[in-house]
């Protein structure tokens, strides 16, 4: 903890640290937006939102850096800061070694930011970094604030755009907790000189007086005095003895303005009360300053800034859990009510329908809150797509489409890695090279499309690229190389192109830094399926190739098929049943003696009886059943139930969490009357059934 934040307690004031999470969550935000800002803008004709957009980016986190007391990352971006505001100023025309060392800038910063949240131990060294930030800042014409003039006066040379300003700080109940404010001067290098002109003493109002030295716009002044005392008890004025040097005399409410920009934790300016040259009447010191706050202007631009909250995850995770309870009680009663006579009992029946109706209202709008748009995870490869193009030596250009489709939180962290993986193949694989494109009658700058759209109730990702597209042959070729088991033409494309799936299966010439290991997509397609999703490819040899990733939407409820055996209730997930048939012993064959198999529409499906693989007990002889067909990972299995029970949402229970990991078993449920229900893993029943 900085030594400022140490003094501020030791007076009284309220401890920074409870402020971090609020700072590291807004700075990886700003970060985000200065990355996409930036790799957007075209260095021909770089226009002056966008960089105004990156300037209030790092000067946010400059802002909240300076005042936490981490130094590095204030310093860092300070430089940044000075670079982006001659580009903004137009001073200096972009170039693209300048877009690339903001972008290094950039991924340092989250370096720092993960050291002082303690994530990593690795110190970094940014002298090289600013001073290449500060070659590049300097490259065009001197800086105007290197001159220096003298003051008309006689007064010392001071440099152009200094100002010297009266701040009075009150009323304050401690009104030396003031004095807290000069050390943010001592610590911060270049922002200036603060005095005390009261000679320590508060005045009968109980108000401070500091004369300060600074060429820091007012605006970012309030943003540091504002974390150690109340906005509403700082006033800026131009010192009547004082004339900046270089600028015409102005109101500080003109230095808000060119400041451009507001810091962490701050309202826009048009919700600060005015600073005018003169000193406001004094706010009465029992007067709460919940109540000043009130008789504020409103913002500009409406209640933006009231219409989100932050809420952490976990809190979530807790009302999601108490809601799947809820879904539970109210199966638990709907399952009673329906011995209850409704001629009778008809207020009853009433409410039972109105609580279920409601509960799957507060069910859908619980598990909304946890959607996050597919935009937050496609954000992410702009960035890496153009770095490695870069290292590739090629030209790809990023599409995305559907970036508002919306997936759980808890499957958005887990897509993001296969994704990523699934990018840098058609990047490396599927794009040429220029020349070869070029000489295929394609344009030198290839396309890799990263779409996402709901279907049903499922989400679907693609990723689509322009590329080479998959060679059969060769694929059949480096299989029977390998020693895998193919049948050549009678394969489907399909069945041919899902050869690379299968662990070290790779096409590559060469190991590269970049892939060629054939380490990743075995992984791809074991995360996937893990999530309950499914992948397919399909491509057109020297056309491209498009991947579809299917998940479901939420791994917290899902639509399920109940079956009976014996005297136990399995789940189905409903998105793995393909067909249910009633099945008689005759339409069971045996196949060598090691298993049996059905014949289903000229295809044979090994079958699975449910209560002979988890040793179900049964008090009766039992012949015949319903078969339901399921398919996992693109093959089919029979499964032998004694009944099919209906079809219904349940509420998904983590089996592992309360119990252990048990084979064959992906979740647990409980039903309407109690019961606890196993959901059963259908891809490791495929798995096994089929080897």
């Amino acid at each position: 903890m900085s030594d400022t934040q140490t003094d501020a307690q030791g007076g009284g004031a309220f401890d920074l640290s409870q402020f971090h999470g609020v700072f590291f969550e807004e700075a990886g935000e700003n970060l985000a937006n200065m990355e996409t800002l930036l790799l957007a803008i075209d260095e021909a004709s770089a226009d002056n939102e966008s960089l105004n957009a990156i300037f209030r980016c790092a000067h946010s986190i400059k802002g909240g850096a300076a005042t936490f007391g981490f130094q590095d990352v204030a310093d860092l971006t300070h430089v940044m800061e000075t670079l982006l505001d001659r580009l903004r100023r137009k001073e200096l025309g972009i170039t693209v070694r300048m877009i690339d060392t903001l972008l290094e800038s950039g991924d340092v910063l989250k370096h720092l930011l993960a050291g002082h949240q303690g994530h990593t131990g690795e110190a970094t060294d940014c002298s090289e970094l600013v001073a290449r930030i500060g070659a590049l800042s300097s490259g065009a014409a001197a800086e105007p604030g290197a001159t220096v003039q003298a003051d008309p006066a006689g007064a010392p040379a001071r440099p152009k755009g200094e100002r010297v300003l009266d701040v009075e700080i009150g009323p304050m109940e401690q009104p030396q907790l003031a004095d807290h404010l000069a050390d943010l001067f001592a610590e911060i290098p270049g922002l200036g000189t603060f005095e005390a002109t009261d000679g320590g003493q508060a005045d009968a109002r109980r108000v401070r007086r500091f004369r300060v030295v600074t060429v820091v716009p007012d605006g970012e002044l309030l943003d540091l005095f504002s974390f150690h005392v109340s906005r509403e008890q700082i006033r800026i004025v131009t010192a009547p003895d004082a004339v900046p040097a270089g600028r015409p005399a102005s109101d500080a409410a003109a230095a808000v303005k060119d400041a451009g920009s507001y810091g962490f934790f701050d309202a826009p300016p048009s919700a600060v009360a005015p600073l005018a040259p003169v000193v406001a009447a004094p706010v009465p010191p029992a007067a709460p300053r919940a109540a000043k706050a009130a008789e504020r202007p409103p913002a500009a631009g409406g209640n933006l800034e009231n219409s989100t909250i932050r809420v952490p995850t976990e809190k979530v995770d807790q009302l999601i859990n108490l809601v799947g309870e809820l879904v539970i009680t109210q199966a638990m009663l709907a399952q009673t009510g329906q011995a209850l006579d409704p001629v009778v009992h008809q207020a009853m029946a009433t409410a039972l329908t109105d609580l279920e109706r409601n509960t799957r209202m507060l069910q859908e709008s619980v598990m909304a809150i946890r959607m996050i748009p597919m935009g937050m995870v496609f954000n992410r490869f702009p960035r890496m797509l153009r770095d490695l193009a870069a290292k590739l030596g090629k030209q790809v250009e990023l599409q995305t489409i559907g970036e508002d489709t919306e997936l759980d939180k808890g499957l958005i962290e887990k897509i993001t890695d296969p994704l990523t993986h699934l990018v840098r193949n058609a990047a490396d694989h599927g794009i040429e090279l220029p020349d070869v494109r070029v000489a295929a009658g394609k344009p030198a700058l290839g396309t890799v499309t990263l779409a996402a759209a709901h279907q049903g109730g499922s989400i679907v990702i693609e990723v689509r690229d322009d590329g080479r597209g998959l060679n059969r042959d060769k694929l059949l070729a480096k299989a029977i190389e390998r020693g895998l088991s193919v049948r050549g033409d009678q394969m489907t494309d399909q069945e041919v192109y899902a050869l690379i799936f299968e662990p070290g299966f790779s096409t590559a010439a060469e190991v590269t830094d970049v892939s060629g290991r054939g380490v990743g997509m075995d992984v791809v397609k074991r995360n996937i399926t893990g999530l309950g999703g499914s992948v397919e490819i399909d491509s057109t040899e020297g056309h491209g190739m498009r991947v579809s990733v299917r998940l479901p939407l939420t791994l917290a409820i899902m639509d399920g098929m109940s079956v009976g055996v014996a005297e136990e209730t399995y789940i189905l997930p409903l998105a793995s049943v393909v067909e249910s048939i009633h099945l008689s012993a005759d339409d069971v064959k045996s196949v060598g003696g090691s298993g049996r198999v059905v014949e289903v529409r000229n295809e044979y499906l090994p079958l699975v009886q449910l209560d002979e693989l988890f040793d179900v007990p049964r008090t009766t002889s039992h012949t015949g059943g319903i078969m339901i067909v399921v398919e996992a990972d693109g093959a089919r299995v029979a499964l032998l139930v004694d009944e099919l029970i209906g079809q219904h949402q349940v509420v998904v229970k983590n089996l592992e969490a309360n119990y252990r990991k048990v084979p064959g078993v992906s979740g647990a449920t409980i039903l309407g009357d109690g019961q606890v229900a196993l959901i059963l893993d259908v891809s490791w029943l495929v798995r096994r059934a089929r080897h």
